[in-house]
């Protein structure tokens, strides 16, 4: 049997638009009265997230001082994984395409993303993913799990998903951070990085993944025909 394990956000769901607006509602609590400030166009700000460009410098190049940068990040931290904001993700163009080409192929198809399970339900819900990916075929933090780092977390899970998964002859996984690149490679699975998430091919090539390619799309393609 062929496995398929793919990241949620990144390959599947664009959040670009939700973070942009959290940092637009940064800007705007943590401005002075009659203060100047550069707001961002979403193009600059999200190409600075996929250079991971620190908050800190994004609240400077939009005109914030010191101590405002300081509340800016930690007002970005406590509201960016925050209802109402996730109504803004969207769905990858063509990841639902291929999904069905996975599913059509019959490969085992499973998910595996930093959400917790209250976050990935709303989406699985919004956007009737269930048939992609049953119960069983999700991996994600509990609601109440305390996060450390994503590049420890993650492998965790990939951990309990191998423990948990039927064997499979040949598993890859498809993800578009740091986190799964390294999940990937501390057990061994094939790992394609993709540019439709929040690294630029700069960023994932530090962490050396088998292949870099353009989604979840290209991604499913050399797979099938590989």
């Amino acid at each position: 049997m062929l496995r398929l394990i793919t990241d949620f956000d990144g390959p599947i769901m664009d959040v670009s638009e939700r973070y942009y607006r959290v940092y637009q509602l940064c800007l705007q609590k943590t401005r002075y009265p009659d203060q100047a400030v550069t707001e961002l166009s979403k193009a600059e700000f999200w190409q600075l997230k996929r250079s991971q460009t620190p908050e800190k410098e994004i609240a400077f190049k939009s005109g914030l001082d010191a101590e405002q940068a300081q509340e800016f990040t930690k007002i970005r931290k406590q509201t960016v994984h925050t209802q109402p904001y996730f109504q803004y993700d969207s769905l990858v163009p063509d990841a639902l395409d291929a999904l069905s080409k996975v599913q059509q192929a019959g490969i085992d198809l499973a998910v595996m993303t930093m959400r917790r399970v209250r976050e990935l339900d709303y989406a699985v819900d919004k956007y009737d993913l269930g048939g992609f990916f049953p119960e069983n075929r999700r991996y994600c933090l509990s609601n109440d799990y305390v996060k450390t780092r994503d590049v420890e977390d993650k492998p965790l899970l990939m951990a309990r998903a191998l423990a948990e998964l039927p064997p499979a002859a040949e598993t890859w996984m498809v993800g578009d951070t740091e986190a799964d690149i390294t999940a990937a490679k501390k057990h061994g699975i094939k790992m394609i990085a993709v540019e439709s998430g929040i690294r630029d091919r700069i960023q994932l090539e530090l962490y050396q993944p088998d292949l870099i390619l353009q989604d979840l799309g290209s991604a499913v393609d050399l797979i099938l025909f590989s």
